[in-house]
């Protein structure tokens, strides 16, 4: 249910993509929008992190009876992140718009203000949604958040295709509000009917548990790493945005097919193992597992999609963004979706080993690693761009990205086995992907070859059925 939801989620930000190619191509205002877009992205991904955060300890404080008190303690602790962010996105909205497009024109940087305006407070909105889609968690429902979640992306897209063609690109902010807006509303009323079935006294809402220092602290032990990881794209950006006009816009669209695939795969396996996790105890050889069998299902996900836009990806590109992505640019974004590949095999393990850390109890060293991989950013992305274009900052990111899947792995003490382990499924993945696509694309056009590729794939893994990755379906239906 939860991938399900992810999927839709990805589906509507697809869509909402392809809206943007068509009704406005490449030019200085998406460049403005997807770069406020950014920011509403990392704030959303501070949502899932604290999401994950606090999973383990809602799930002990259910067992205990303490679930809607300690709700109310966070949700106070997180009153006191919402409200600045709003008043900086309503207050200053203008220079961060021009210090997110590089200051490099004045249309973008208008662009990205008033979406700004929007936006901000739709992630906000994020953020208490994932709080209560954890405390459903806590109680083992999935479902109302993944409605939730699937409902508002559908509502904020119906919205966006009712207003983009006579209010224009601020419409897509306006989309986005509404689904924030929606996300919040249906899990606080899942929990809500959860608790008057219950006739759970309004006492119990009083909050309890950690100090509100502690809570903040709790946050942003949680959310730093994540943040970091996308700040890594957001610091990308202007890079991207001082090369030519539109390859901002090209290497958004790039990096979010990239994401949708970890997030939908990976992303959808750490939320939902976590809870189950944190009632047992877990040891070292049980992270070696857990990492190596997540990653596993979502590695074999991600080399068919790799070998589909290897051979189909300019014309997959044009065909769904529209004119503006024909010919050259539609080809470059293709290959740079496949070049990004590293960085999702890379994104994957840090995806499913990332809730681990909170599961063991083990998060002292995440916001160092947090400042170190941005620190290590910048000189990278610089590089990148400057010797090999959009494809560098690819690269830049896959190794930024390494480096936190390996010092997660050490934090740990799980870094040597199961970077072996990892190293063995993505050459496996990778060299059935090669093999069964480079062949199809020898003979066939790019479509057809996709098609052929993608059966020969399929077949191939089930000929061999590679015992790791039988062992890795084993355990996941196995684990309660």
């Amino acid at each position: 249910m939860t991938a399900a939801s992810l999927l839709v989620v990805s589906a509507s930000a697809a869509v909402i993509g392809v809206v943007i190619a068509r009704e406005f191509g490449r030019t200085e205002e998406t460049d403005g929008l997807l770069a406020a877009y950014g920011v509403y992205i990392v704030i959303v991904v501070a949502a899932q992190a604290i999401r994950i955060a606090v999973l383990p300890q809602l799930a002990r404080a259910a067992e205990d009876g303490r679930l809607a008190g300690t709700l109310a303690g966070y949700a106070g602790a997180l009153l006191v992140i919402a409200v600045p962010l709003v008043l900086v996105a309503e207050l200053a909205a203008d220079p961060l718009g021009k210090l997110l497009t590089g200051n490099e024109s004045t249309v973008a940087g208008e662009t990205a203000a008033d979406a700004l305006e929007w936006i901000v407070p739709a992630g906000v909105a994020y953020l208490f949604a994932g709080l209560a889609a954890s405390g459903l968690a806590a109680l083992d429902d999935y479902a109302t958040a993944a409605a939730g979640f699937a409902g508002a992306s559908a509502a904020g897209l119906a919205l966006i295709l009712a207003r983009v063609g006579s209010d224009g690109i601020i419409a897509v902010a306006w989309g986005v509000a509404v689904t924030g807006a929606i996300a919040l509303i249906i899990p606080a009323v899942g929990l809500a009917i959860r608790a008057l079935r219950a006739g759970m006294p309004t006492s119990a809402v009083r909050p309890e548990g950690p100090a509100l220092a502690d809570r903040l602290r709790a946050f942003a032990v949680g959310a730093a790493l994540p943040i970091a990881l996308q700040l890594l794209y957001v610091v990308s950006m202007p890079f991207a945005a001082r090369l030519e006009t539109g390859a901002a816009t090209s290497f958004v669209y790039a990096y979010l097919a990239a994401a949708s695939l970890v997030t939908v795969t990976a992303g959808s396996l750490g939320l939902v193992t976590s809870v189950p996790l944190a009632r047992g105890a877990f040891s070292m050889l049980e992270t070696i597992r857990h990492v190596v069998s997540a990653s596993w299902l979502a590695l074999v996900l991600v080399g068919a999609a790799a070998g589909v836009l290897a051979v189909a990806g300019g014309e997959a590109v044009a065909a769904i963004l529209g004119e503006s992505y024909g010919g050259a640019v539609g080809s470059d974004v293709g290959r740079l979706i496949v070049i990004l590949s590293p960085w999702m095999v890379a994104s994957i393990g840090v995806s499913v080993t990332f809730p681990l850390a909170f599961v063991a109890g083990r998060t002292r060293g995440l916001p160092w690693i947090a400042m170190g991989v941005l620190a290590l950013q910048v000189p990278l992305a610089w590089l990148g761009a400057t010797l090999l274009d959009l494809e560098g900052l690819a690269i830049a990111l896959a190794c930024s990205t390494f480096v936190v899947l390996v010092a997660l792995l050490e934090v740990l003490d799980a870094r040597a086995e199961t970077v072996r382990a990892l190293t063995a499924a993505a050459a496996v993945v990778g060299g059935a992907s090669a093999i069964a696509f480079v062949l199809p694309a020898l003979v066939l056009g790019a479509i057809a070859s996709a098609g052929a590729g993608l059966l020969l794939y399929v077949a191939l893994l089930g000929l061999v059925r590679p015992r790791a990755l039988i062992l890795s379906w084993r355990y996941l239906r196995a684990l309660r």
